[in-house]
């Protein structure tokens, strides 16, 4: 089941985005804890391929530093476009490696990278 679903009620940074090509819905709420850690909720609906990655991103990022998503949005990005990864990058990514076997299905890479996408759109607007 996916986790970290609950809704945040006053997040600092929320953004929703949809894949047209096969339904998939996500939205990410974070609010900045005080020590800028991230609490994180990611809800949707969609293909398993996106529910799976979102909820993997949702464990992965929860209390992480706000300063370091970026990384790690980079590190998955590599993994579903199979570049290199070091050895380093991969125990990073943890169970979020799990997901690699996507880049043989490149229409299916758009539904593992949404919620990471969003999620980077939350990092634009908030200027870091």
């Amino acid at each position: 089941n996916p986790r970290n679903t609950d809704l945040i009620s006053e997040p600092d940074f929320e953004v929703e985005k949809n894949n047209p090509f096969c339904g998939d819905e996500i939205k990410i709420q974070i609010n900045l804890l005080d020590n800028q850690k991230v609490s994180v909720s990611v809800t949707g609906r969609g293909c398993a391929i996106s529910q799976a990655s979102g909820s993997l991103l949702a464990e992965k990022i929860n209390e992480m530093s706000f300063s370091d998503l970026q990384n790690t949005i980079d590190q998955f990005r590599k993994l579903i476009k199979s570049e290199e990864l070091s050895e380093i990058e991969l125990d990073n990514l943890g169970d979020i490696s799990a997901l690699s076997g996507v880049r043989k299905f490149p229409v299916r890479i758009k539904c593992a990278m949404l919620s990471w996408v969003a999620l980077e759109e939350i990092i634009k607007d908030s200027g870091n």
